[in-house]
């Protein structure tokens, strides 16, 4: 069905919607969130120049928050050059100061903050399968567990792919103070430099992709922390460029936009805010790591024009005609002169900058002319062999005679034929349904649909490695006729209630008809002894009938296998129990639930995280419980909780038998604190909470009455030298990044792990990334350190498990990474834990 309407409305929105036309596809970004801030004339005009600039930089590091957002900005916005960021990793391994995401999910919210990051400054975004598996020290330890070569294969892929003239390094080749994925980083990019050009390297990606050698690669040097120090003198190679400016669309300096990029690593605490940066000069340096050295400028010797491109001259000289003749305040009168670049430019070979350029022209066009497209849908998910309704609608802003030809659905490979004629101003509507195809899978960030190695992602399909995210789900073609050529923009559907705002607009996901949990994810059994599993069934849909299974693996044995359901409402939910008997023996196993719908099997649960400055994400990972049969023993029973940065300790204590209270500051009063047998106590609750520093002497009151608690893990940052009176304890940065490091006993007759549970070397098995991080190095004489712990060849650390008694009960201060073992399932973690908490009962 196709219809018109007025259109007052949409008026007030054109200039947005312009500029929204000239952001990119998914892996390129522009400035969204001010966009109707933005004169329209004057964006395409520094737009066509880019068009005009054939320059291109890669800048490589190795996790989110390390990129530079100066020099990005600098060149995407400043000097129009295609400019990418490659982040090996998407910062899994790092932590969280806005909520409990951590390890994958954490990496999918890095991810959605570079991409914001990038909507700003210009640049595009890629990423290797490589994992930030937590801190390392030496970075071949980092590419033993990358997978040296398979990483190296996906640096090479994404050189093939965008083809930069230059790349930038963040970091030194040679170790010194960094993190060893830093390093790894570089040693890797320059390897990849190398190879990229090479058909022998490689070759099985050769057909789609050619071999493609960049002009240079150098190190963007200077800042403490990028690797071993340099001289950036005479004699070095060292090229210093200015990087400051004003960016002539918005007004506002490189450097402002480019805090404001950085400003999105708010996981990682890196809100700074939106004030303004002044506009001076700002000197970056460049070290020549391999390649043609320069000596004014970093693309020195690279042909920046279109004569590189073969036949590509006159597309050159036709654009700077363009540019010379355009005006801001009548866009559309380059209309004609930008439609005969476009056909001189489909005359061309292809290659994967020529079509980038294409696609930038045609961004371009359908912002000269004022076309807008958008397709809504009612609900953001659809369950497989569900049919979408799909509001497709199309506006002009300019006289420039245009057709509406076609809406193509290439997933399904069926399309809407009727021609329109668009008229200025009239919104033109062409409403449709479409079955989404009933073998489509759940949802899930295509680096998260197999388990890889703890340093490396599984991907089937090659050609997705790269991407920051997931194709469409249900891509869409709107075909147009503008001039006698054919104009195609591609789309995908938008939730109707939230398609203003780019930063958070969400894509539409597929769904299951019912998604399982498991209540909770760990579950801890007492060997051979009978235990309920729960499975929490939602459903999407209404009346939804079928049968839930869970399935264990040889060893451990269930009552029933599975059970009917009936669910009559979407949102309802129904638990079911299965009986569990382990073996006799200290186990751990992974058992799975799934559901079977008209004939359908689905197996995810749902995990939904919402976070103001990105889209809401939903992963759908596999339905798993980690079961874990151990003996353990605990004594106390009630558990406060004060929570810090995020983290699962909570569930995890509830797990174990405790009774866990959550606490606020207001809390910390006798009347409310002396029936709980021990406070736990989140990380980086120190740096986060307001309410606790006010309370400190409460906590220690609450002890000398008898009470334990429990302090993990804080950073220096920002805490007085008293911090913990009157007790004192410095925090330094030292960390134990191998989580095999052997353990020694520093005082092995110590309560703490003798009662209830004996502690045995044994019990630090099978911990995970870490042992442990910000160890205090120095403490009051009347803590006693239990435990020591070291990376290779370096001093053991003795800062890890600090025990003080003071008055009837016990002060202990814990840098052990509790917030990733306890959630995984470690059982020697469950163990020692308990000890802490029976400390004194």
């Amino acid at each position: 069905m196709e219809k018109t309407a007025s259109d007052g409305g949409w008026a007030r929105r054109s200039r947005r919607l312009v500029a929204l036309a000239l952001s990119a596809t998914l892996l390129v970004g522009s400035e969204l969130g001010r966009a109707d801030e933005r004169p329209a004339g004057a964006d395409i005009l520094q737009q066509l120049r880019s068009f005009a600039t054939m320059g291109s930089v890669l800048y490589i590091a190795a996790h989110p928050d390390d990129e530079n957002t100066r020099v990005i900005t600098y060149l995407a916005r400043g000097r129009g050059y295609r400019t990418a960021y490659l982040s090996l990793t998407r910062g899994d391994g790092g932590q969280n100061l806005l909520g409990p995401q951590f390890g994958e999910q954490l990496g999918v919210a890095r991810t959605q903050e570079l991409l914001a990051a990038r909507r700003l400054d210009g640049g595009r975004q890629y990423f290797t399968r490589a994992k930030d598996f937590g801190f390392s020290k030496d970075y071949q330890e980092t590419l033993r567990i990358w997978d040296r070569q398979e990483v190296l294969a996906d640096i090479v892929r994404i050189i093939r792919s965008f083809r930069p003239d230059v790349m930038v390094t963040r970091f030194s080749p040679q170790p010194g103070g960094t993190h060893g994925h830093h390093t790894a980083s570089t040693v890797l990019a320059v390897e990849a430099f190398k190879l990229a050009g090479d058909p022998r390297a490689f070759p099985e990606q050769l057909g789609e992709l050619t071999p493609w050698q960049p002009f240079r690669i150098v190190y963007n040097a200077g800042l403490p922390g990028t690797g071993a120090a340099v001289s950036l003198g005479e004699g070095t190679g060292a090229v210093k460029m200015d990087v400051g400016g004003i960016d002539p669309v918005l007004g506002e300096a490189f450097a402002s936009i480019a805090a404001r990029s950085r400003a999105m690593h708010k996981t990682q605490g890196f809100d700074i805010g939106n004030s303004a940066v002044a506009a001076g000069s700002t000197i970056e340096s460049f070290l020549p790591l391999a390649g043609e050295s320069a000596k004014q400028d970093i693309l020195d010797g690279v042909d920046t024009t279109w004569k590189r491109v073969p036949g590509g001259a006159e597309i050159g000289r036709l654009t700077e005609e363009a540019i010379a003749q355009f005006k801001p305040e009548d866009p559309v009168a380059s209309a004609p002169a930008l439609l005969a670049i476009r056909s001189r430019l489909s005359m061309l070979p292809l290659d994967p900058v020529v079509s980038d350029k294409r696609q930038q022209l045609d961004r371009i066009i359908q912002a000269l002319i004022g076309l807008e497209v958008e397709t809504l849908v009612d609900q953001p998910e659809v369950v497989p062999g569900e049919t979408l309704k799909l509001r497709h609608t199309a506006v002009i802003r300019s006289s420039s005679p245009v057709r509406w030809t076609a809406v193509r659905y290439p997933s399904i490979q069926r399309q809407l034929t009727k021609v329109l004629d668009l008229r200025p101003d009239q919104l033109f509507v062409r409403d449709d349904a479409q079955i989404l195809p009933a073998a489509t899978p759940p949802s899930q960030p295509y680096w998260l649909r197999k388990e890889g190695t703890a340093g490396l992602a599984h991907v089937d399909d090659p050609s997705l490695i790269g991407r920051p995210e997931n194709p469409a789900v249900f891509p869409i073609e709107y075909v147009f006729e503008i001039g006698g050529q054919t104009l195609v923009i591609s789309g995908e559907p938008t939730q109707a209630a939230n398609r203003v705002n780019a930063a958070t607009r969400r894509r539409l996901d597929v769904i299951p008809p019912v998604s399982l949990r498991f209540v909770p994810s760990v579950q801890l059994f007492a060997p051979g002894a009978e235990r309920p599993v729960t499975v929490e069934l939602t459903a999407a849909r209404a009346s939804l009938t079928g049968t839930v299974q869970l399935e264990a693996p040889t060893g451990w044995r269930i009552s029933t296998a599975s059970e009917r359901f009936h669910l009559d409402q979407a949102g309802q939910r129904a638990t079911f129990t299965f009986r569990v008997i382990p073996p006799a023996q200290p186990a751990t196993a992974i058992l799975e639930a799934s559901v079977e719908v008209n004939g359908a099997r689905f197996n995810t649960q749902r995990i939904e995280f919402r976070y103001d400055h990105i889209p809401v994400q939903l992963l759908q990972p596999v339905a798993r419980l980690k079961a874990v049969s151990l003996d353990l023993a605990i004594r106390g029973h009630n558990i406060g909780y004060l929570a810090g940065a995020g983290d699962e300790m909570a569930g995890s204590l509830e797990s174990m038998g405790y009774t866990v209270t959550q606490l606020t500051g207001a809390d910390l009063i006798p009347a409310k604190l002396h029936a709980l047998d021990a406070i736990v106590i989140g990380i980086r609750a120190f740096n986060t909470r307001k309410d606790l520093a006010d309370h400190v002497p409460a906590l220690f009151e609450y002890v000398e009455d008898g009470g334990n608690v429990i302090a993990q893990y804080n950073v220096s940052t920002g805490l007085s030298a008293n911090w913990l009176a009157p007790f004192q304890l410095h925090i330094s940065r030292d960390r134990v990044t191998d989580e095999q490091a052997p353990v020694t006993f520093l005082a092995p007759d110590d309560p703490v792990l003798t009662s209830p549970n004996r502690i045995t070397a044994a019990d630090f098995d099978g911990w995970v990334q870490e042992r442990g991080l910000y160890f205090p190095d120095k403490w009051d004489e009347r803590f006693s350190p239990i435990l020591a712990f070291s990376d290779p060849g370096e001093v053991p650390l003795r800062g890890g498990l600090l025990v003080a008694p003071h008055g009837k009960g016990y002060f202990v201060y814990t840098s052990l990474s509790w917030f990733r073992q306890l959630p995984e399932g470690v059982p020697g973690a469950y163990r020692l834990f308990a000890n802490l908490i029976s400390l004194g009962k």
